[in-house]
């Protein structure tokens, strides 16, 4: 690899690590937050709107990459992105801080799909799987360092700065992609499918309210639940009779082959395993076993570990066995440590986590950076941005959709546990607080709650794997054998 694609790969991480970082750094900072702007019954909002708008923005920037050129739409990403992070560090009160935050999420949609696109164009297949390993293993570090970085920033100087401290950072970024990455681009002029953009982010925002809203199960919530999923199918249509018309459609439908669909629907299924485990394994260790966040944080390290050494190790594997059969490995693997998952109780070891999430991180390292090889390899140059963009609106969608429900099954059989020993009236949400220790519940019996309510999402996340192993088998090979 020479030193243009080195500096390349420098500034696509330094790009990554911006988007990633974010989230951990701002859950460490949002005690101080809260307490200096007050508004604690709205902080939700300031995760739940940058989620939904970088979820929005993802299939436009695709698009217009695909227009106007990879190295541009990125810049101008990152640029959204920082005036975003310089005004949220600006910010007076919950409100501004919430709208900033928005802005922010635009600017991460390019950060979230140029990148990987940009790894298309310019990497040999050989190279891609180490390159995008990399790059992925951003975010394993990104939540290991995160919590710390935003522990010195906030003790040091003040929780303003965890959003400043982005800018130079960003400006390398730039600096360092409009001056390596060259792009032969023929400028001509393009219609721009405004109606497309408006109808699907319509429907995306609609449908994606559902999830980010509150779970409380009531008669007017399940009412807004129905109006809100005929509204997203209404817009929907709206949005595919406007695709089909269209002379530049935002998301061109030639995309989605028999190959792209399965390979979407995997990712789909795997992205809601990753947040899953992200969650629930972080829960476990420290509500289960009693250990601290940090050690938590380190504990899911093997996780990224073994990511980027199953990425690296990709590149020969493809070439030499084609990317099906890989494909079908890396999600047998994943089956296996989902399968081992149910093994943990309140009393294993952290031993015995590590190997397992060490396990895991094979299989999401095989999984998700060969199906992004997949979808980018299916499509012509002129339909890769569109068509990696739709893939990450997939993983998004995955692992929004995914945390909802499998928060809703979880305090489901923290209640089925409790109804079963006869205790009635308890609160997920309230489990450490006085009133439930008043109604009888010991803090041996909430550990037991939890190790009973993770066991039932370990369990689906072995039957999301059986899925994703069967999807994995059905994908046409002669598509994947690209030597």
């Amino acid at each position: 690899m020479d030193l243009r694609k080195r500096n390349i790969v420098i500034a696509l991480m330094v790009a990554m690590f911006l988007g990633a970082i974010e989230g951990t750094v701002v859950t460490t900072a949002v005690p101080t937050i809260v307490k200096d702007l007050q508004g604690f019954e709205i902080i939700s909002l300031v995760f739940s709107v940058y989620l939904l708008t970088s979820a929005i923005s993802t299939p436009i920037y695709g698009k217009l990459s695909d227009l106007y050129g990879r190295k541009n739409m990125l810049s101008i990403g990152i640029i959204i992105f920082l005036v975003g992070s310089f005004l949220c560090g600006l910010s007076q009160n919950m409100y501004m801080l919430i709208g900033f935050r928005a802005i922010q999420g635009i600017g991460a949609g390019a950060i979230f799909t140029v990148t990987y696109t940009i790894v298309g164009d310019v990497f040999t297949l050989e190279e891609r799987p180490k390159v995008q390993g990399g790059i992925s293993t951003v975010w394993g570090i990104a939540s290991l360092v995160g919590p710390f970085l935003g522990g010195i920033l906030i003790d040091m100087l003040s929780w303003n700065w965890i959003f400043f401290i982005n800018i130079p950072f960003g400006i390398l970024s730039i600096i360092l992609i409009q001056k390596n990455l060259k792009e032969n681009f023929k400028k001509t002029k393009h219609k721009i499918d405004y109606a497309g953009i408006i109808t699907l982010s319509v429907a995306m925002i609609v449908f994606l309210n559902i999830f980010l809203s509150s779970e409380n199960a009531s008669y007017n919530h399940n009412i807004f639940i129905v109006i809100s999923l005929i509204i997203t199918i209404i817009f929907l249509i709206a949005f595919y009779k406007i695709e089909k018309k269209a002379k530049e459609p935002i998301m061109p439908f030639d995309i989605f082959t028999k190959t792209s669909t399965i390979v979407n629907l995997i990712s789909f299924l795997a992205s809601a395993i990753l947040i899953g485990a992200d969650v629930y394994m972080a829960i476990y260790i420290q509500n289960v076993l009693g250990f601290n966040a940090t050690v938590s944080g380190l504990a899911l390290a093997p996780m990224s570990l073994s990511w980027l050494i199953a990425s690296v190790l990709l590149g020969k594997f493809i070439v030499k066995y084609g990317v099906k059969a890989v494909t079908v490995v890396s999600n047998i693997i994943l089956l296996i440590s989902a399968i081992l998952l149910p093994t943990l109780g309140i009393n294993s070891s952290l031993l015995l986590i590590l190997v397992y999430v060490f396990i895991m991180g094979f299989g999401f390292g095989g999984s998700f950076t060969i199906l992004t090889i997949i979808i980018q390899e299916s499509v012509e140059y002129n339909k890769r941005g569109a068509a990696t963009a739709t893939n990450s609106l997939l993983r998004t969608l995955g692992q929004t959709i995914g945390v909802s429900v499998f928060g809703s099954i979880f305090n489901l059989y923290i209640v089925k546990y409790f109804t079963q020993l006869g205790i009635k009236g308890v609160d997920p949400s309230n489990l450490y607080k006085s009133t439930a220790y008043s109604s009888g519940v010991t803090s041996e019996q909430i550990k037991l709650s939890l190790n009973s309510s993770l066991h039932a999402l370990f369990i689906i996340f072995i039957i999301i794997s059986i899925l994703s192993v069967i999807l994995s088998i059905a994908m046409p090979k002669i598509v994947g054998e690209y030597k």
